[in-house]
């Protein structure tokens, strides 16, 4: 089995760098890179170079007209029968295409997705926010890995579809909506009778964002984007998606109590313990497992928010966000590139 592997770059030299580096150490090398370069100010065009005898890879500068018409554009240009999506910032475990080639033989779909982890060198920062995004304290583990009773919608940062089902569906929606193009490709991946499942042992490690602001305007896009979503897709609304709403709320109203009694903080204390137990159990670290507290009240407080505010506005003041509708799609421009 041979893959083409889709990654869009926007200024993430060092990062494209680490990528890179993780593929030559792969044990099974059944995959070409089609790296395109959004337009970046600082290109990778000479990186590409210095990895092009350990590599198979084609290289593309276009103008930047965000991550989905990137991925589109790769993979009007790549050559294999199945494409993976990762992210610029992910490593890739070095036994990953052996993993994948040997679950796709045995159990073959026309779409799949993997989970994310920190690796054991990422900052405590980085280590965080993958613990706030993965635990099921904060996500259900759902992005950790976790099978679920639905159907399994597969993400961009480490995504893989046959290239038959691909250009059926029309590629990635293209749409000022960012992010959730890929929760909109996913959905429409099932709804067009494509067989999807989650891999759990095909994780790649996710550099994700390293600050606190950058991580809560991430978490409050996703939010609002799935809200959006779910108004479009109504089929795929679930009450839980309100869970970060009623957290943030409740946390709020506790807050506000707390001048009342300090009683009404225990139920705040009695999660910071849980979720700071937990990190420690996990990763072995006082300091993440204090951060790791920190980033789940970001993640779910930010989540929370956006998902509130793109409920009030469609519902009360009757605004329409995005026009993502269910066919916004068509094949990527020839713009301002260099091969």
């Amino acid at each position: 089995m041979q893959f083409s592997i889709i990654v869009p770059v926007y200024n993430r030299v060092e990062e494209v760098k680490e990528l890179l580096e993780s593929l030559t150490k792969q044990s099974q090398k059944n995959f070409e890179l089609v790296l395109v370069e959004d337009g970046s100010s600082e290109k990778c065009d000479i990186l590409a170079g210095e990895y092009s005898e350990k590599l198979q890879i084609s290289y593309y500068y276009k103008e930047n007209e965000k991550p989905a018409v990137a991925r589109n554009f790769g993979a009007a240009r790549a050559k294999a029968d199945y494409f993976l999506f990762f992210d610029s910032d992910c490593i890739i475990p070095e036994n990953y295409f052996e993993i994948l080639t040997k679950s796709l033989s045995e159990n073959y779909v026309d779409a799949f997705g993997g989970p994310d982890a920190a690796q054991p060198n990422f900052n405590t920062v980085q280590k965080s926010i993958s613990y706030a995004m993965t635990s099921f304290f904060t996500t259900g583990g759902i992005r950790g890995g976790k099978e679920t009773v639905d159907k399994f919608y597969p993400r961009s940062f480490n995504m893989g579809i046959s290239r038959e089902a691909f250009f059926k569906i029309g590629g990635f929606p293209i749409t000022k909506m960012h992010p959730g193009e890929d929760m909109v490709f996913s959905i429409e991946i099932i709804k067009q009778g494509f067989q999807t499942r989650l891999i759990p042992e095909a994780f790649v490690y996710h550099k994700r964002r390293n600050t606190l602001s950058s991580f809560f305007r991430q978490v409050r896009l996703f939010g609002k984007t799935r809200w959006v979503i779910s108004q479009v897709y109504p089929e795929t609304f679930k009450l839980h998606f309100f869970a970060p709403s009623v957290f943030t709320l409740g946390t709020f109203g506790l807050l506000v109590l707390s001048s009342v009694s300090p009683l009404f903080l225990l139920p705040i204390l009695f999660y910071c313990i849980l979720i700071f137990t937990d990190s420690l159990l996990e990763y072995q670290k006082p300091d993440v497992a204090v951060l790791s507290v920190v980033m789940s009240f970001c993640q779910l407080t930010g989540y929370g928010i956006g998902f509130l505010d793109s409920a009030i506005r469609t519902k009360i003041f009757k605004q329409k966000l995005y026009n993502i509708g269910t066919g916004g799609f068509y094949p990527p421009k020839d713009s301002q590139i260099e091969n």
